[in-house]
């Protein structure tokens, strides 16, 4: 008999949410098949088998949300039998009905109604004996929120309030504020005050009187928006921008790329020049591989780089670890296949954990440059910006076509200074601009 348990994927990942089973209780799995789906704010994934044998047990059901390394399901032997049932129990002899009891005598009458009962005590002061276990999360929203707990009502196991029951208790709190009208006041004017002329009702603000679609926001749009908003609230953002001239690369890549796309099946792009830079600039820079813990700085040995790669309706970050191992080629061939397996959800747990700092290509969007934000715990990220050709001066004070890009580098203030910042973006736009290896 085997565990099978919510993995991690990540290190600031604590839960994941199981979206669908793909086997059902008896049917036979093979090591390594697809046997359940999740979903994190790092990744929409399957995940496989464990070992082989037949699936004897379900324990977490489609839709919730639990803890890593929690037991979600066991996988049995395949020669196992399914349990006999139990003999039924012979029938109890019939017997004969008792006799009715009398009816009881009417009861008095109700006792006058009371004054009105005090209001409820505020959210922080409920009973939780009353409302079963509540996790920290749903303690947090409900003091943010000041809902009462109590008219929320629990879909978790023994009837134990999550966060979803939370989230859906507020939209459906917002969809009756904006389908309700506010009721009159009932409130008599003074007698001494005049009679106000009647007066017309002021229009609604736009965004409650136009047409509206409202939907769910998916389980990966809901752990994205909260680890963007913990990392600006953890780690001191502040971006530095410098422009490179990709000139060289540029020309490499003309002259290669057709050979390039024959020999192993797939472009060469701009990224993994990028890359191998940056790989390069972490050994010169460790700080920049580095977290922070507490009030203790912890380097990391190995270089692990993640890639952002867009999602329909979302983000993920699988990492190329030992990055500063592989040359232009063994980069693009990685970055190519995280990405591919990434969209068709073939990425294993361990490929999105373990990052040590990150790029983000939203130049590949045809963006300039932007400010990306810090993937926790890392303490940087850097942003790649469109390679395009501009007219630039340059030695002679002459003017001539280049090819260029902005790097932007967003970087911990906690940690790192902008000074410290601007030396590694100067460290990578110096390997980057001086290129000169084949690929």
């Amino acid at each position: 008999m085997a565990d099978v348990v919510m993995p991690q994927m990540g290190e600031s990942i604590v839960e994941g949410t199981l979206t669908r089973w793909l086997k059902k209780v008896g049917d036979k799995v093979e090591r390594d098949e697809p046997l359940f789906e999740i979903s994190t704010d790092k990744v929409d994934t399957e995940i496989p088998s464990p070992e082989a044998g037949v699936l004897s047990e379900i324990l977490v059901q489609e839709g919730a949300t639990v803890g890593i390394n929690t037991v979600v399901g066991r996988i049995g032997g395949a020669a196992s039998p399914p349990p006999s049932p139990a003999p039924a129990a012979a029938p109890e002899p019939v017997q004969a009905a008792p006799e009715p009891a009398p009816a009881p005598p009417p009861p008095p009458p109700p006792p006058p109604p009371q004054a009105a009962p005090p209001a409820p005590a505020p959210v922080a002061a409920q009973d939780d004996e009353a409302l079963g276990p509540l996790s920290p999360l749903v303690r947090k929203m409900a003091r943010e929120y000041n809902i009462d707990l109590a008219q929320v009502k629990g879909t978790g196991a023994g009837g134990r309030i999550t966060k979803q029951d939370v989230e859906a208790f507020i939209a459906g709190a917002a969809a009756r504020t904006y389908a309700t009208p506010a009721p009159a006041s009932t409130t008599p004017a003074p007698i001494s005050a005049p009679s106000a002329p009647a007066s017309e009702p002021a229009p609604l603000p736009l965004a409650e009187s136009a047409k509206t679609r409202v939907e769910p926001m998916t389980n990966m749009r809901l752990k994205i928006a909260e680890h963007m908003v913990n990392s600006k609230r953890t780690s001191a953002h502040v971006t530095t921008v410098h422009r490179v001239d990709m000139t060289k690369i540029a020309k490499l890549r003309d002259r290669s790329k057709k050979e390039f796309q024959e020999r192993n099946g797939f472009s060469l792009t701009f990224l993994p020049f990028v890359t191998l830079a940056a790989a390069q600039a972490l050994r010169a820079f460790p700080i920049f591989n580095a977290s922070i813990d507490g009030k203790n700085i912890v380097y990391f040995r190995d270089i692990n780089v993640g890639i952002a790669v867009a999602l329909d309706g979302g983000l993920i970050v699988p990492v190329i670890r030992n990055a500063d191992e592989k040359n232009v080629a063994g980069l693009q061939r990685s970055i190519v296949d995280l990405a591919t397996r990434a969209r068709s959800r073939q990425l294993k747990p361990d490929e999105v954990a373990g990052g040590t700092f990150s790029i983000t290509n939203f130049g590949s969007f045809g963006s300039i440059f932007a400010t990306p934000v810090i993937n926790q715990p890392q303490v940087a990220i850097l942003g790649v910006g469109a390679v395009e050709k501009v007219a630039a001066v340059v030695e002679g004070d002459a003017i001539a076509i280049r090819s260029q890009a902005h790097l932007a580098l967003t970087f911990d203030h906690r940690l790192i200074d902008g000074a410290l910042a601007d030396q590694f973006c100067q460290k990578v736009k110096s390997i980057l601009e001086g290129w000169s290896a084949e690929i």
